[in-house]
């Protein structure tokens, strides 16, 4: 296990997540698709080039513990990624920036981006997007797959089991006609019996 034990747990001490002007959309690949958490304008599904989903960031609050780290989804380098886009109404925008800073920056993990994406309906649109900091230290390099489902089993954190996690987030996926293969054979190793 990585030693997370100098990681500080509070979003005002790291980057915000930027806010565009206007109304503006924000990629969803992990739990926001499934559990938002905030009022959006639109939602469409979306496609992000140059980025894959990827369990590739250790998590010590919401899906883990500094004890027993659990794996949270990142964007990494390469490929594709199929999502959700939330178009978020800009009078809303302080509010719910502010809450997802809470939720997604609290160790400084991820750094967001304006990026390109395609819309289901084909539309070419600007989003944020979160994408993982490969130099950070929740940063999981090159974990196999045997060790990924030892540390999705085990993990529990404050927003609940590693393991139901994946399972929502690849379930979210399936119910917006979505393929991840890599997720699904991850999933598929942790559904019971």
């Amino acid at each position: 296990m990585p030693d997370l034990s100098g990681l500080v747990l509070d979003a005002t001490q790291h980057e915000s997540i930027l806010q565009p002007e206007g109304d503006f959309w924000l990629f969803a690949y992990g739990s926001l698709m499934w559990n938002p958490e905030f009022s959006f304008l639109r939602s469409e599904t979306a496609r992000l080039h140059g980025y894959h989903r990827r369990l590739c960031l250790w998590s010590v609050e919401h899906r883990g513990t500094f004890e027993h780290p659990g794996l949270v989804m990142g964007l990494d380098r390469g490929g594709s990624c199929h999502g959700q886009a939330f178009l978020i109404a800009e009078a809303d925008a302080p509010n719910i920036i502010d809450r997802l800073n809470h939720r997604e920056m609290i160790t400084g993990a991820y750094r967001s981006a304006i990026k390109t994406l395609r819309l289901g309906c084909g539309e070419q649109v600007s989003g944020v997007c979160l994408i993982a900091r490969r130099n950070h230290p929740q940063y999981a390099a090159n974990l196999d797959h045997q060790t990924t489902i030892e540390c999705v089993r085990a993990a529990q954190g404050g927003r609940g089991s590693n393991r139901e996690y994946v399972l929502n987030t690849t379930r979210s996926l399936q119910q917006m006609g979505m393929r991840d293969s890599r997720l699904e054979a991850i999933a598929a190793d942790l559904a019971p019996g």
